[in-house]
Formats: structure tokens, C-alpha cells, sequence
């Protein structure tokens, strides 16, 4: 099992790894791991698990075994709750047309879709509106208000966004057309005008649940109105229980800390999602089709969750229907399910050639590449909006560095999207370019943030983002490290090891999945996949023993130029360790993320 950290803290004196890393322990030393262990009773790897992530003796069991009925608060906690919900219950009994105003992406999908679900449990239609990427960009608008409001719409609900459209929300004041914001985004004020905002990172909300996705806080307003549906004696409840696989869902695709509510939220979500019943009863026929599209099987987990419907569901709202994903999520036809599965597959697969068109162009713009850039800005006309954010995300992973990917099109109007490195925040720096006029607009937070610019404006955007970051860049660039959670003699790879850190699943931002480090390793054999992905066999060079590992990336990342070479030495290893289905069997997985020569 795991050996002691060294007082240093330095894992296996590993300062700069293959990939530029220094390795050190996520526990610098060993007195709360021993109280941990005193104080709960646990064994020496699952204390310094939780000693890694934080965790407090009085929080460990809430950590390791997550329950609604320990976490989930009181949803009057949250400013404008009991109004919103009251507000909504009104409508729906005096016949008012409501319409439901979401994003176009998983979080917003999912927060439609559990609204529109729980009014039909009652026999009531709420109906919805996505707004199209391309045509009308993020949020409430107002001619989307004028849209809705041609369509006899009475009552708007807005879920993962509108907490900021100060400007939309007053047109449907003037319009007379009623609004309530459900959102989680950050917010300055108090907010726009509207009959309800909830949102528990608006200023006055003392919840302390700014942590939710949308997803979340479109499921705490299910609580709130089947507690108002009951005082107003409406029959019949739904078992909210049904209702949490897609709050998980939207909770991981959005990346939320995966702490407290959400933790619970996603753990008992993803047992509903791999348990589905009937339509009506926790089922949900539009994800079903979706797994067997995909050839995705149950138990699902938040890779599930992330990486196989997520993309589908997004897709849509990338560079297809922005309806579909969400009308997915919302549907009891299998018929109707299976054809938007079949779609949503379909633009997934033709993103994807998209998006690779698009990044193969960034780095040939990028090449050769220059080591003082602090900040990638890379731009062309014809670029799609739907999928520069992806490519942002691949650029920042391929060169470590923030990156910026702006689309033009023919008016000459750059659309942009970025994505940062940790210990650098992108966000503010792009507040602080719209400030100054460098762009025409733009907005977000510390890891990811959008904008909008002029072409001709883009060289001097470039100049004055690598002078704003130049010094932070370089800076978490220097001090660029890996977390490993302990060290594993390779024997130590097994079920036994597996089963220990199985309770600290789902992994998240806030929970991150366990990284063992692993000495003195021989590569045997390393053999390309598909996709620049490499599998590989190591020899212990003291025991002997085997290991089987997959290097996804390793093309991108460079570690397949240290893996393929035979005359590579011994090699300390840092891994993933998983537990995966193959043809009903559980199969131990090894994912190899990082390699220090020994």
C-alpha cells in the first residue's frame, strides 16, 4: 500500500517531469492523515485521500457516503425561491401560457428539461425556447422576447442565464411579458428587473450554494414547488428522486465542484441514470437512445456523463438544432428519442471533423511555435463559432499556455472564445481589454471567457493580452506541478486498491481523481491508436512485476516521443486507476498521465 511522504514533499525527488512537472505530494505531511485515520477509523489510503482534498473528521462520513436527505437544504434558503416557485404555481392554475427560456448547452438542457417534466407530472405544458448560437448569441434577448411574446407567452422562466440581460429583461417589462430567473452564473448587483431572480452567487443570497450549476438550482425549485404544489393541495406528487440523473448531468457537463449538494446530486444521479424505469418513473427515454447510439453501457459514470452524452447533447446547440439536445431530454416518444439520438450522433461526428479542421489550422498558424508567447490568440475568417471553445481548450492543453480562438465572419466581426492554464485568470484580463477597448465586448471567469471583437483589432487584442499575462503566465509556467496522492509498489495495482478508492467517486473539479506515482519502470512495448493515444507495457526493474497502461494524448502532450523510444531508461510513472466493464467483467484500467526518467 501507499508509502510515507518524504518531508520534503517532493515525490520521488521528480522536479521536472516529461511534461515539465514537478511532482509533489498533494499531503504536505502526515499529522492530519494520522488523525484522520485515529479519528475515523480508516485505513492509511483513504485517510490521505481525504487528507488531499480537505476533508474535515466531522465532514468524512457526508464525503464518503453523500445523501439528499443529510445535504439537501432548505430551498427558502435561497433568495426569491418561495416567490419564483409561488409565481409559477399561480400561473400554471389560472391557465397563463409559461415558456421556458434556456441555454443552448447541457446545463441549460437539463434545467429545461426537469422544469417541463415535473409541470407535465401535473398535467400542465410549459413550452421552450433555445436560442441559435450563431444567429443570436448566448442569453435573453430582445427579439427573442418579442418571439415569445407573438407566441402568446405570458410567463418566461430563464434557466442558466438572464441573471445579467439587464437590457433584455427591461424590454419585457415594456412588453408587459413576465420573468423569472433561475441562473448560477456571477453576478455584481442585485440584478435586472424581473418578478424573481433566483441565483445563489447574486450578491444578497446567503445559501451558501454558489457551487450549483443550474442544473442544481433548477432542482432545488422542484423541491420548493412540490412543497407549494402540497400546501396547495395538489395531488399526487413526483418522486423527485426521478429527476436527479439530470441535474447530474448537468452538473458534471458544466464542470461544478463536485462538493456537498452536488456531490450528493451526482452520486445518487448517476445511479438513476444507470437504473432508468419507464417514462414517468426515473426513465428517461431520450438518454437510453442516446447510450445505445452511442454503445454506451450502464453503470454510468461522470466519463459517461462528460465524454459520451454531453458532446451529443451539445452538439446540437454547436452546430445543428439548438432544440434538439433539450427536446431529447424532455420526450417519452422511444420513436421520437431514437431519431434525435440518431441526429445529435450524426452532427457529434461531423463537430468533431469541424473542430479538428479548425485546430489543425490554429497550429499551423502557430508554427513554428514561439516560446516567449505568454498568451495564444489565433484567428481566420470562416471559423465556427459552435467549436472554438473546444479548440481553445486543446491549444491551452497542446502548448500550456491561455488561449484565445476567435471565428470571423463576413461582416468582419471576430467572435472569440478562451480557455486558461492554472493560476492565470483569463477572465479578468478580458474585462479588462473591453474596458480599454481592445475588444467590443466580452466576459467570463478565471479558466474560460468569451468575446467579441473587430478583425483589424485582433493584432493589437494578441499584444495587449501578452502584456497583461506575460507575468503570471511565466509564473505558473515555473511552477507548473502534479498532485499525487501516494505511491504504489506495483503489486499494489489490484481490485483491493480499487475498492478503497471507489467511495471517493464521482471526481471532479473539488474532488479530483486519485494520481498514484509508481518507481522504476521498464516500457516493454508501446504500441499507437488511433487518435495520437498510445498503449504501453512497463516491467518493474526490481520485482518484475507487469503493468498494462493507456496513454491517452500522448501524440499532443510529447510523451509519445519518450514512450516509443527504445533506448527510453527506467521511467517513474504517475497513473489514474479505474475500474471499467468488458463484456460483463471488470477489467482494471491504468491511465498514464505522466513520466519522470528514474
Amino acid at each position: 500500500m501507499p508509502d510515507q511522504a518524504p518531508e520534503n514533499n517532493v515525490v520521488l525527488n521528480i522536479r521536472r517531469s516529461c511534461l515539465g512537472q514537478a511532482w509533489h505530494f498533494r499531503v504536505d505531511g502526515e499529522t492530519c492523515v494520522e488523525t484522520l485515520m485515529q479519528k475515523s477509523g480508516l485505513e492509511v489510503l483513504q485517510a490521505r485521500l481525504l487528507a488531499g482534498r480537505r476533508i474535515k473528521p466531522q465532514h468524512v462520513d457526508d464525503f464518503l457516503n453523500p445523501t439528499l436527505r443529510r445535504l439537501l437544504p432548505d430551498p427558502s434558503n435561497l433568495a426569491d425561491m418561495d416567490r419564483a416557485a409561488g409565481l409559477i404555481l399561480d400561473a400554471l392554475e389560472s391557465g397563463r401560457s409559461v415558456f421556458v427560456f434556456a441555454d443552448y448547452d447541457v446545463d441549460g438542457a437539463t434545467s429545461a428539461a426537469q422544469i417541463i417534466r415535473w409541470a407535465r407530472h401535473y398535467g400542465y405544458d410549459i413550452g421552450l425556447y433555445i436560442p441559435d448560437r450563431i444567429k443570436e448569441g448566448y442569453g435573453p434577448s430582445e427579439a427573442a422576447f418579442k418571439a415569445l411574446k407573438a407566441n402568446s407567452a405570458e410567463l418566461v422562466i430563464t434557466v442558466d442565464c438572464g441573471a445579467t440581460a439587464y437590457d433584455a429583461l427591461d424590454a419585457a417589462a415594456k412588453m408587459k411579458l413576465d420573468t423569472i430567473v433561475i441562473d448560477h452564473h456571477m453576478m455584481m448587483d442585485t440584478g435586472p428587473k424581473c418578478a424573481a431572480l433566483v441565483n445563489p452567487n447574486r450578491p444578497d443570497d446567503e445559501s451558501g450554494l454558489g457551487y450549483l450549476a443550474a442544473a442544481g438550482v433548477s432542482f432545488m425549485l422542484l423541491v420548493a414547488l412540490t412543497r407549494e404544489a402540497g400546501r396547495r393541495d395538489w395531488d399526487d406528487p413526483p418522486d423527485l428522486l426521478n429527476f436527479l440523473g439530470l441535474a447530474a448531468l448537468g452538473t458534471i457537463c458544466d464542470v461544478m465542484p463536485l462538493q456537498g449538494l452536488n456531490r450528493a446530486i451526482v452520486r445518487q444521479g448517476l445511479k438513476k441514470l444507470s437504473q432508468p424505469g419507464p417514462p414517468g418513473q426515473g426513465g428517461i427515454a431520450g438518454l437510453a437512445a442516446l447510450a445505445e447510439v452511442a454503445g454506451a453501457e450502464p453503470p454510468f459514470t461522470t466519463y459517461h456523463a462528460g465524454f459520451i452524452f454531453g458532446p451529443r447533447l451539445n452538439a446540437g446547440g454547436r452546430i445543428g438544432n439548438p432544440l434538439m439536445g433539450a427536446e431529447l431530454l424532455i420526450t417519452d416518444n422511444t420513436q421520437t428519442a431514437f431519431s434525435h439520438a440518431a441526429e445529435l450522433d450524426h452532427v457529434n461526428a461531423e463537430r468533431k471533423t469541424i473542430q479538428e479542421d479548425v485546430l489543425r489550422e490554429s497550429i499551423e498558424q502557430l508554427s513554428p511555435f514561439d516560446e516567449n508567447c505568454a498568451v495564444i490568440v489565433v484567428a481566420m475568417e470562416g471559423w465556427h463559432p459552435g467549436v472554438i471553445g473546444i479548440v481553445a481548450g486543446r491549444l491551452k492543453d497542446r502548448f500550456r499556455r491561455p488561449s484565445v480562438v476567435i471565428g470571423i465572419d463576413g461582416n468582419r466581426l471576430g467572435r472569440g472564445s478562451g480557455r486558461s492554464i492554472r493560476g492565470v485568470d483569463l477572465g479578468q484580463a478580458i474585462h479588462k481589454a473591453a474596458a480599454q477597448g481592445y475588444i467590443l465586448s466580452g466576459g467570463g471567469h478565471t479558466m474560460a471567457a468569451g468575446m467579441s471583437i473587430r478583425a483589424e483589432d485582433i493584432d493589437k487584442f494578441r499584444e495587449f493580452m501578452n502584456r497583461e499575462l506575460s507575468g503570471t503566465v511565466r509564473k505558473s509556467l515555473e511552477h507548473r506541478a502534479l498532485d499525487v496522492d501516494a505511491l504504489l509498489a506495483p503489486s499494489a495495482v489490484s481490485f483491493e486498491t480499487l475498492d478503497q478508492i471507489d467511495a471517493f467517486a464521482p471526481y471532479g473539479v473539488g474532488n479530483p481523481r486519485p494520481v498514484f506515482a509508481i518507481s522504476n519502470m521498464v516500457c516493454t512495448y508501446a504500441k499507437r491508436l488511433r487518435g495520437g493515444h498510445l498503449r504501453c507495457g512497463f516491467r518493474h526493474a526490481g520485482s518484475g512485476h507487469t503493468l498494462g497502461t493507456v496513454c491517452f494524448g500522448a501524440e499532443e502532450s510529447g510523451l509519445d516521443a519518450v514512450l516509443t523510444d527504445i533506448n527510453t531508461p527506467p521511467l517513474h510513472l504517475a497513473v489514474h486507476l479505474s475500474r471499467k466493464k468488458w463484456q460483463g467483467r471488470d477489467q482494471l484500467d491504468v491511465q498514464l498521465l505522466d513520466a519522470a526518467f528514474a
